[in-house]
């Protein structure tokens, strides 16, 4: 073997080394035993991969290398830093690796040596899959990607469908309204001013809510077929690497390699069900979640409009403190049916989101009625 050669050579087993050693540390202070296993398994490849060119390079030089010296020499990054980090680095390092393999391949000549560094290559890149999973792509912050995913935060539709989004609906309408109610009958001491405020939020709060309904729908939407379509570049860019992470992600749910293997290979053979698997996986995004944007426009737009309307009822048939009181009633018992309404969305028992919603009403009455009669005094003593 030539001396450039054997240099590289030589920096290829230090490499593989401490990775296999950091692997080990890291599966160490591991608690979920998925992620564990994901680590022993590539320190495993990572051993296997120093043990040849061990042999390698002792059959070059007739020394052995101590792969202990190289195992004390790590430093005490690779030993206690933050394993997000860790995984980050070795990424990099992963596909570092395969670059300088795929360089060493053009200058060695030995068929057994070519064998090594190709199946070295090949699980480099492997691994730098995997680790980008862990580490989550880019320099992670305090959570990686991989906690998300085993933690299922995956992208939510609020409520249950148009009951879901009726029910929020009222909520946001009866809670808005009935602050400026409130607020405004403490002002004016309730007179006629109070159901032209009233009706003004009501209709600026069901436009506002109808409004954010559609455009919240349809970024959702687009914000997936935008994923679908850089999904699908990398796809074509990029085959063999997207099957691994449809693997890792088939494993990650409690499948043994083998099976994820051939599910994510079943899978390939069927474009779009490939396709549509790798943007559920890993990005939870799915097509049958989304709302359609009229719907949710219309229903945001209405129960809305309905929960701000019931505040101001009595502003229509009388004024003063009678009207403030009927409206300070009918409100406190419309809070209490909309909060026991969102059992139907939640698992929450019905009397407790109930009392919970009027608790907040009653609050919001009283905060927003004093900030009135305080506004009020501080206009006559001027």
């Amino acid at each position: 073997m030539p001396d450039t050669n054997l240099a590289t050579v030589e920096k290829m087993w230090r490499r593989e080394v401490e990775a296999a050693q950091t692997y080990k540390l890291l599966a160490e202070r591991e608690p979920d035993p998925k992620r564990r296993d994901l680590l022993l398994r590539m320190a495993e490849q990572e051993d296997k991969h120093a043990t040849r060119w061990a042999e390698r390079i002792a059959l070059a030089t007739g020394k052995t290398p101590d792969a202990q010296e190289v195992e004390r020499g790590l430093s005490w990054f690779q030993r206690i830093g933050d394993p997000a980090v860790v995984l980050h680095r070795l990424e990099q390092e992963e596909t570092k690796a395969e670059a300088e393999y795929d360089q060493l391949m053009s200058r060695l000549k030995d068929p057994t040596d070519r064998r090594i560094a190709e199946e070295a290559m090949l699980e480099e890149r492997e691994h730098a899959i995997v680790l980008r999973n862990l580490a989550g792509g880019s320099m992670p912050t305090s959570r990686s990607a991989l906690d998300t995913i085993l933690r299922r935060e995956r992208w939510h539709v609020r409520g249950s469908g148009w009951i879901g989004d009726a029910i929020y609906g009222v909520n946001d309408g009866l809670g808005a309204v009935f602050g400026i109610v409130s607020g405004m009958a403490g002002y004016t001491g309730g007179s006629e001013v109070v159901l032209a405020a009233g009706l003004a939020g009501t209709l600026a709060s069901a436009l506002s809510m109808g409004a954010g309904a559609y455009l919240s729908s349809k970024s959702t939407r687009e914000v997936y077929e935008s994923e679908v379509a850089r999904e699908r570049t990398e796809i074509e860019e990029n085959p063999h690497e997207e099957l691994l992470e449809l693997e890792l992600f088939y494993q990650l749910k409690g499948l043994s390699a083998d099976e994820a293997h051939a599910m994510a290979e079943q899978l390939q053979k069927k474009p779009k069900q490939f396709l549509r698997a790798l943007v559920h996986e890993e990005l939870g995004l799915s097509e049958e979640t989304f709302p359609n944007p009229w719907r949710s426009t219309v229903s945001a737009s209405v129960s809305t409009a309905i929960g701000g309307f019931i505040p101001i009822i009595p502003f229509f048939f009388t004024v003063g403190m009678p009207a403030v009181i009927t409206s300070f009633i009918i409100s406190t018992l419309a809070h209490f049916i909309v909060g026991a309404s969102k059992s139907l969305v939640t698992s929450r028992s019905w009397w407790a989101s109930g009392l919970e919603m009027t608790f907040v009403g009653i609050i919001e009455a009283a905060v927003t009625y004093g900030l009135g009669v305080a506004f009020a005094g501080h206009s006559l003593a001027r």
